[in-house]
Formats: C-alpha cells, sequence, structure tokens
C-alpha cells in the first residue's frame, strides 16, 4: 500500500474513531480527560484489530437527494404509523399481512443495508431476508386487504430503493435505475 493511500484511509477513520470515542465517554457517563484518552485507545485499538471493509468507496453524497430522501421518509414514518393503528384499531387487533419479493435493481452492500433499514423502520414493513446474487429483498408488510395493496406495497420497496440510490449510490448505480425492467417470467420460465 502506497503512503498516500495510508494516509487517506487513516484520515478516513477519523469520524470513526472519533465516534467510539464519544460512545466510550457516553457509557463512563462522566467526561474526564482519563475517559476521553482511554476511549481514543480503545477506539485505535478496535480500528486496527477489528478494521471494517471499505463500503463507501463508491457512495456519494447528494444533499438535495439526501433532503428529498429524508422528508418522505419523514411523511412515511407518519402516514404509515396511522395506517397501522388504523388497522388494528378497525379490525380489533387482527391485520392481514402478507410477504412480498421485491426485484431490486442494486447490489450495494451499502445501499442494500440502507433500503432495509429504511423499509424496517416504517411502521408496518419489515425486511425478512436479502438475496444479494438475485438482487431479491423478502418484505413482511402490513396492512394487506387485497391483490391491489401488495403490488402497492412492493411498488413503495421500489420507491424506497429509488430514493436511496439517488441519495447516495454512484453514478452507475443511478443510470440502472433508469434502464428498462425485464419483464418477469411465468412458473414456466416465460416472459409475460
Amino acid at each position: 500500500m502506497s503512503p498516500d493511500a495510508l494516509v487517506g484511509r487513516r484520515a478516513r477513520q477519523l469520524p470513526l474513531i472519533a465516534w467510539l470515542v464519544l460512545i466510550w465517554v457516553l457509557l463512563w457517563g462522566t467526561w474526564s480527560w482519563a475517559n476521553v484518552l482511554s476511549g481514543l485507545l480503545v477506539a485505535v485499538l478496535v480500528t486496527r484489530v477489528l478494521p471494517l471493509p471499505g463500503v463507501t468507496e463508491h457512495a456519494r453524497f447528494r444533499p438535495l437527494a439526501v433532503l428529498t430522501f429524508l422528508g418522505f421518509f419523514l411523511r412515511d414514518l407518519a402516514v404509515s404509523s396511522v395506517e397501522v393503528a388504523w388497522a388494528a384499531v378497525r379490525s380489533g387487533g387482527r391485520v392481514r399481512s402478507a410477504v412480498i419479493v421485491a426485484e431490486l435493481r442494486t447490489d450495494s452492500d451499502l445501499l442494500l443495508t440502507l433500503i432495509a433499514e429504511t423499509l424496517s423502520l416504517v411502521p408496518g414493513s419489515l425486511v425478512l431476508d436479502i438475496d444479494r446474487t438475485h438482487r431479491t429483498m423478502l418484505v413482511h408488510v402490513l396492512p394487506v386487504a387485497t391483490e391491489e395493496d401488495v403490488d402497492r406495497q412492493r411498488a413503495e420497496v421500489l420507491v424506497v430503493e429509488d430514493r436511496v440510490v439517488r441519495a447516495f449510490g454512484s453514478a452507475r448505480e443511478i443510470a440502472a435505475l433508469d434502464e428498462p425492467r425485464p419483464l418477469p417470467a411465468d412458473s414456466d420460465g416465460r416472459t409475460t
């Protein structure tokens, strides 16, 4: 590894080390120089012994797209909370649900994690499984009463994927969003 690459790698670890020191001080409950220095020692030791893989080399931060993503996320949080609460009250606690498979267009570990976390934080949806190889996500959703509700929920997963990729994805990943989706195959393998 070249000296410039080593310096760049260490510079990228500074926010992680600062975060670990902050957590260390918060866990001890009091601020003191001893806690800060011991936290710094532990943070450096942890980052050297257990290095994290570099998943952010291709990630981008697009401020306007991030603000759009956060705005829609907060709206989805509020709307879904009301929908799930209303469904539970209306039906006496018995809410119909479904498990759907959503075919995604990205296979980035970072983006898949952000999509899964975004979906799981919104009431009424929980990511059960991710198949990175096939770019599919298995999601438990509620409330679901009709086939149209299932299709709407599946479309919502794709909308979340679109927002996350446009906020944090590379130019190649954003371009993949605009490519036409292949037609789904039926049980015999024929396109429909």
